[in-house]
């Protein structure tokens, strides 16, 4: 038995779970409302403040959708009563980064500033060198985090470039001279 999947969810107080036909789950809360389409194969039900996912057999299928099944509910659960927040961080002479309403405009040594619009039910916000990026979606969080960093990549050598803030670059040493 999986070990996440069997796991039941607690539902806290201000949130109401959803589950319609075709294992349609829309969880709303204090925070904001999620909603998505679950594996229908999953029997997901929803027992005195608990949701409880559980599988029809143990083909090794069905035993790899349970632990995720399981999970993504949990994680709509959490974004709408605490949210997910990313840290990024900026390192490198004349790197920065700055806000101009919905947009993130990022100086990191190209020709020209790269903008970035921040999406649907995300926000970034810029303080010294660190962005954070909140929102009640995972997924989307981590994507668009994904991407800032995407924009400069850490480099090994002078470690310059956009960072997730729990992130360790493997520093390498430089060129030695001629002796």
């Amino acid at each position: 038995m999986s070990r996440i999947g069997r796991m039941p969810i607690a539902v806290p107080a201000g949130v109401t779970v959803e589950i319609a036909e075709n294992n349609k789950v829309t969880v709303k809360g204090p925070k904001g409302t999620l909603e998505r389409v679950l594996p229908s194969e999953m029997d997901i039900k929803l027992e005195n403040g608990e949701v409880v996912v559980t599988r029809p057999n143990d083909l090794k299928k069905m035993k790899s959708l349970h632990g995720l099944t399981r999970t993504l509910i949990a994680n709509m659960v959490t974004g709408v009563t605490e949210g997910y927040a990313k840290t990024l961080e900026i390192n490198g002479v004349g790197y920065r980064a700055q806000k101009q309403g919905k947009k993130l405009v990022l100086s990191l040594g190209y020709s020209h500033p790269v903008e970035m619009e921040d999406p649907e039910g995300l926000e970034s916000v810029v303080e010294d060198n660190k962005i954070t990026v909140k929102g009640i979606d995972k997924e989307k969080v981590g994507q668009y985090a994904a991407e800032i960093r995407g924009k400069r990549a850490p480099e090994p050598y002078k470690g310059k470039g956009i960072k997730y803030a729990d992130e360790v670059i493997r520093r390498k040493v430089g060129k030695t001279g001629k002796k």
